[in-house]
């Protein structure tokens, strides 16, 4: 599918920026790529929070779903004209049953279609439907799309980037936005707290426009029901290599920025989707792009294990990833089953353990070779494993070290496999209250063998310093 209209990508972008700073007015807890889930508090009881939910308005929703389908191609056919919106009877006949790879832009197709595909799933999620009752507005608007909206035919990568991906970010921005709505502040702070949530979540802001809540907190959020959010702000200089064999001393130096949302307590409410994730997102000086890291991972469901003073809990999330660096991109959804462990230590210590593996549903990966339509990447599936300990001495001194490898195999491009790893180790010492001082130690690597090609190995070795601001809300 091509960009169904330009400003998608940058609204995309910012709504990944704009997702954590509108939090602010609201108020968490998960993992990027250098720290598991927060888990604090393994042992919080399980009783579910009731969360306010309007009536349901199928007619509407349906409604909905059309515009979020017929004003992007508008503006495509007609202020872009854009060649794929020319459609016709004929494209669409065409269409039906007729599915192509496509080759689109790395960024359109990884971080664009999740985000209309939010938007499908929000239809539905801000008129009264649960979870799982709006997961199919995402596939179907993406299918409707693929099919009808555009000349060319629906494309694989699109329908999972699009359905699943947009499921987990609708989700998010629904869970968000309604913490917004909870916030008891008033005049130039509701409003302005009002507008970032419907930057965040359009269908939600556009339907409490409609039912005249827009501005108003509701009754029942007196009640404080809804699960508290964790910020932390990272600002800091980082060193690095790529692709070669001299010292990280010898690379490149610049400045990064890193903000981490948690949602929600690890240990309560498992059993309900998105009762528990985090969101990361890094940005920095890098030659390729400003914005490095897109993390988020969820919990969909999970059993606890209490055994004597050590607790366990099984979880299954789902996952989304995006990377952009000087050496490579890579971006993969996955669901995971992971294995979470407390355990309590002598002098008030406290160690953290997890292991996770599951299936990787879609990755994209570079292809240098170019074989398919001159796309700079392949699409492939595979299997991703992940593992890593955090130790927390008296709440102050924390380490914490995390090993994450996934396999892929080529589905659409050069014939191949890919191996993507990753590892860090942090060292964090709290020196105030709210502020923290880090110093971390990493690598990507990605290395790809190819059936009739050279093999390739892409690496970006780093290390960081900075200072971190945590604000729990």
């Amino acid at each position: 599918m091509k960009p169904f209209f330009t400003l998608n990508l940058l609204r995309a972008v910012f709504c990944a920026g704009t997702l954590l700073l509108a939090s602010v007015s609201g108020s968490s807890q998960m993992t990027d790529h250098s720290q598991p889930f927060n888990p604090d508090s393994l042992k919080t009881a399980t009783k579910d929070t009731t969360i306010h939910t309007p009536p349901k308005r199928f007619g509407r929703a349906v409604f909905e779903l059309g515009l979020a389908e017929i004003i992007p191609w508008v503006f495509d056919r007609y202020g872009k004209k854009a060649d794929y919106a020319y459609i016709n009877p004929g494209t669409m006949v065409r269409n039906l049953g007729n599915w192509q790879w496509d080759n689109d832009p790395f960024p359109t197709n990884q971080i664009a279609h999740p985000f209309h595909g939010s938007i499908f799933f929000n239809t539905f999620r801000s008129n009264g439907y649960n979870f799982w009752e709006s997961m199919p507005a995402a596939f179907v608007g993406s299918y409707i799309w693929e099919t009808f909206a555009e000349n060319q035919a629906p494309a694989p990568n699109d329908f999972i980037n699009t359905g699943f991906a947009g499921v987990m970010l609708g989700e998010v921005t629904h869970r968000i936005a309604e913490k917004i709505h909870n916030s008891h502040r008033r005049g130039f702070w509701k409003t302005g707290g009002e507008i970032f949530a419907t930057l965040i979540n359009p269908m939600d802001g556009f339907n409490r426009a409609l039912d005249g809540t827009w501005g108003k907190t509701p009754a029942w959020a007196k009640r404080g029901q809804l699960p508290a959010i964790d910020l932390d702000f990272d600002l800091g200089v980082r060193r690095f290599n790529i692709n070669s064999s001299d010292p990280i001393s010898a690379g490149k130096f610049g400045f990064f920025g890193k903000v981490k949302l948690n949602y929600g307590t690890l240990g309560k409410n498992y059993k309900v989707p998105f009762s528990n994730f985090t969101f990361v997102t890094e940005f920095g000086s890098d030659d390729t792009a400003a914005l490095n890291i897109i993390s988020l991972q969820a919990s969909v469901t999970g059993w606890k294990l209490n055994m004597a003073r050590n607790t366990h809990l099984a979880l299954v999330t789902a996952n989304y990833d995006y990377i952009r660096n000087d050496a490579f991109f890579y971006s993969a959804e996955s669901i995971k089953m992971n294995l979470f462990s407390e355990y309590e230590l002598p002098h008030n210590t406290k160690l953290n353990t997890f292991l996770g593996v599951g299936p990787i549903l879609l990755s994209a990966i570079p292809d240098p070779y170019r074989k398919y339509e001159d796309r700079n990447y392949d699409y492939g599936s595979g299997v991703t494993v992940s593992a890593g300990a955090l130790l927390n001495i008296n709440n102050r001194l924390t380490y914490n070290m995390r090993y994450t490898c996934g396999w892929s195999h080529t589905l659409n491009g050069s014939e191949s496999n890919y191996r993507l790893s990753t590892f860090t180790n942090e060292l964090s010492l709290r020196v105030a209250k709210d502020f923290a001082v880090s110093a971390e130690a990493g690598y990507f690597k990605l290395i790809g063998n190819y059936r009739i090609l050279d093999d390739t190995i892409n690496q970006y070795p780093y290390l960081r310093l900075s200072a971190r601001y945590s604000l729990a809300l």
